[in-house]
């Protein structure tokens, strides 16, 4: 969480509908809603301004009640470690349930921590809810509001308590140094998107807490631990990079059998693709790489993303031998050929091993997506490439390259005009993007390449 920014942490047993509000507040679909008891495992972190107030909402996993999942006690832990760095809590209750024994506990809890406190009794659009909303009122909190987060009803009463109160800006003395969670609202630098991404039980979400030097995600042995895509500021060397935690992506045919709950996970994990800036693929270097890690990389190079390949847990392979790590690499471009651009590192995020230098590449392979080439040059360029390797000419016209121009970044897009051709070999294209990558670097990006041919008009101009 944005330790700038006053934190509001959404609080209560698992299944009363905290997701459901997050997502309606934040106006996002971040976080996963299921009518699983316990789907959500990881605190996610937004920012919000309601009424010129500036604050970061957080939703929580289920705290005490029933749950049927394994990691309820570490979604716990998560839980409590939201509360210590709450500023206000709202407590969520289940108005169509009524008052349970759960909600006797979050209570307990979140009155020990002596901080704000606004309860809201959720699903009051549910007939017979609004009777038994009034049971709440027993435990003298006010303000107590009624809502639905379903509906939005009573939402913005709601929000308007939140801001009512948040601590006064000049009251909050939390240090904002190091790594952070959630995001802020401005800052000077753009920030540099990350996904981290990988087959279940790679590592990632411990590589994330290691990066971030906190406990940030919830870590454990089973395969599928994280559900959500959760996001996390990391402020370095006066960068700011946005690491987003994400599901494991397993082959689909066992995704579809796992119910929608893993197929939601996965969705999210490949938006997160899609909106990554650089795509950390984390390979288990004790399995070595997979078909499945050839399709999570192919989606990143489709999306357009800068990938660098990490072979984490080398910590458990690196006594295997002098030659190991040369072999192990050559496997790994064998199964990930068409990623031949992509750097390829070996970490541990159990010890840290390597981690503090993936930063500096995540912030290279950044750069370099974002590399614009002057048009001078790149024509300078193009003639050197035509008279090494001139295009193959297919029909009875000779085809020429005739100039070219770099008409986007993020990734680097190139137009080349022709006299007559409206397409290249596929051979003669990566013959261009690897010429590119010698003279202008591009490292750890693709490159896209376009083939126009000139227009009668532009000939006449």
């Amino acid at each position: 969480m944005d330790r700038s920014l006053p934190l509001v942490v959404l609080a209560g047993r698992p299944n009363v509908g905290k997701s459901t509000l997050f997502n309606r507040i934040t106006r996002t679909r971040r976080a996963i809603v299921t009518p699983t008891a316990g789907t959500t495992r990881d605190s996610i972190a937004l920012p919000l301004t309601w009424r010129n107030a500036h604050f970061a909402l957080v939703d929580t996993g289920g705290l005490f009640g029933a749950s049927e999942d394994p990691l309820h006690d570490l979604v716990v832990q998560q839980g409590n470690r939201a509360l210590g760095q709450a500023d206000v809590v709202v407590i969520v209750f289940d108005g169509d349930q009524g008052l349970v024994s759960g909600d006797l506990e979050v209570v307990r809890q979140v009155r020990a921590t002596g901080l704000p406190v606004i309860a809201a009794v959720n699903k009051t659009d549910v007939r017979g809810a609004r009777e038994a909303a009034v049971q709440f009122y027993e435990l003298g909190f006010d303000p107590l509001v009624e809502i639905s987060g379903e509906h939005g009803t009573g939402v913005d009463d709601l929000l308007d308590l939140v801001v009512e109160r948040l601590p006064h800006p000049s009251a909050r003395s939390r240090d904002t140094q190091g790594t952070t969670g959630g995001t802020t609202l401005r800052h000077p630098d753009p920030e540099v998107g990350i996904a981290i991404v990988g087959r279940p039980n790679a590592g990632k979400s411990s590589l994330v807490n290691r990066l971030l030097r906190e406990e940030r995600m919830l870590v454990s042995d089973v395969p599928g631990t994280t559900r959500d895509a959760v996001d996390a500021l990391l402020r370095w060397h006066r960068r700011t990079f946005r690491i987003v935690d994400t599901a494991g992506i397993r082959r689909p045919g066992r995704v579809g059998r796992s119910g929608p709950l893993e197929s939601l996970s996965v969705m999210l994990a490949r938006r997160a693709i899609d909106q990554a800036d650089v795509v950390v693929l984390l390979v288990d270097a004790v399995a070595g790489g997979t078909d499945q890690d050839a399709a999570i990389a192919g989606h990143a190079e489709k999306s357009g993303c800068g990938v660098i390949i990490a072979a984490n847990k080398w910590d458990l392979v690196k006594d295997r031998g002098p030659d190991y790590s040369k072999e192990f690499d050559a496997g790994l471009r064998r199964q990930l050929k068409f990623l031949d651009w992509a750097p390829v590192m070996h970490i541990s995020a159990a010890t840290g091993e390597r981690t503090p230098r993936l930063l500096e590449m995540i912030d290279k392979v950044a750069a370099s997506r974002r590399q614009r080439i002057p048009t001078a040059e790149l024509n300078r360029f193009v003639q050197e490439a035509v008279s090494e390797h001139p295009p193959a000419s297919p029909g009875r016209h000779e085809v020429r390259i005739l100039y070219a121009a770099q008409t986007g970044v993020a990734p680097p897009t190139f137009v080349f005009f022709t006299n007559v051709a409206t397409s290249f070999h596929f051979s003669y294209e990566r013959f261009l993007q690897n010429r590119l990558r010698e003279a202008f670097g591009f490292f750890g990006t693709p490159i896209r390449i376009h083939v126009r041919r000139r227009s009668g008009r532009e000939k006449k101009e």
